[in-house]
């Protein structure tokens, strides 16, 4: 199903990728860090993406001081919408002829289908089960649906995937090689909003294969995307990337930080007048790169970096400074 052209850089490739609903926090300084270590390390290339398709919750402001903070750490890339480069554009809502290309050819190969369900219909199907590894499982209503059957009116369907019924892997460099059935443990997945806008899954598939981008790291609550993207990775024919699923910054509740855990965003802490040394430095110590907690300059982390188990863990992060 190849047809997107793509130009693969021999170095490995990263990448950050904010999302403007709100301010950066704690718990992003620590997955951006980590991904650009990573990549630098490596020598590699750093691009940075603004995942800005989920437009009802995207703040104007956002994108501007996601740019801020990153720099304010000391995180450079290569790549990006204040710089440019050879893989422009950098924002996602520029990119939508892409994902309508990629969604044509799923369509057209019998890999995806409409459906009309809402989340109430799918929570309450007899035959969709109560629990499952990721919320409940589509219980295949609308999946009878065949290329060349009628569409639903506009404004009243999603665009849904045909997950693959047969064991999907992905190689992750904190968890390992894993392996899960995406149809039967996660079941078919939205690919566009009712309003056919890309959904998550389908524009940072096309983003990352588009960018050539090679490794993906980020917060492992979404560990089960992984397996939904090399799905559809293998569907369109698109390489695969390499995975490092890193721990989450959580409360003292041992719940992903939100604002009931206080004020995290990182502009609070330069405003207040922390110094990113302070920020990377708490980072680093709770990844297992440095022995104590220490002001230290994300540069200076580059030559020892390494991945270890420390990284895959949950931190707590609320609190910690004044």
């Amino acid at each position: 199903m190849r047809n997107f052209e793509v130009t693969r850089n021999p170095l490995p490739t990263g990448r950050l990728a904010p999302s403007p609903t709100g301010a950066q926090h704690l718990g992003n300084a620590r997955t951006y860090l980590l991904a650009w270590l990573s990549m630098r390390s490596q020598r590699g290339r750093v691009v940075l993406r603004i995942e800005d398709i989920d437009s009802p919750r995207v703040k104007p402001w956002a994108v501007d001081q996601a740019i801020d903070d990153l720099r304010w750490l000391g995180l450079d890339w290569d790549e990006g919408p204040d710089v440019g480069g050879t893989h422009e554009p950098y924002i996602q809502t520029a990119r939508t002829h892409l994902y309508n290309q990629a969604l044509h050819r799923l369509i057209e190969s019998g890999c995806s289908y409409p459906c009309v369900c809402t989340r109430t219909d799918i929570e309450s199907a007899s035959s969709a089960p109560h629990e499952s590894i990721d919320g409940p499982i589509y219980p295949g209503t609308c999946a009878g649906w065949r290329y060349g059957d009628r569409v639903p009116l506009a404004g009243t369907f999603c665009w849904r995937f045909r997950a693959s019924d047969s064991p999907t892997t992905i190689a992750d460099r904190l968890l390992g090689q894993r392996t899960m059935n995406v149809a039967q443990q996660l079941g078919d997945f939205p690919l566009t909003r009712k309003s056919l806008d890309a959904s998550y899954q389908l524009a940072v598939v096309v983003d990352d294969e588009t960018m050539g981008v090679t490794e993906v790291v980020r917060g492992n609550d979404l560990l089960c995307s992984a397996f939904r993207q090399a799905n559809l990775q293998a569907v369109l024919d698109f390489s695969p990337v390499i995975y490092a699923h890193v721990g989450l910054v959580v409360g003292h509740d041992g719940r992903r930080l939100a604002k009931r855990h206080g004020d995290t965003r990182l502009s609070q802490y330069r405003e207040a007048g922390a110094t990113p040394e302070t920020i990377i430095g708490w980072a680093a110590h709770s990844a297992g790169l440095i022995n104590d907690h220490q002001p230290v300059r994300a540069m200076d982390l580059v030559d020892r970096f390494c991945w270890n188990e420390a990284a895959a863990k949950n931190v707590l992060g609320s609190g910690l400074f004044p």
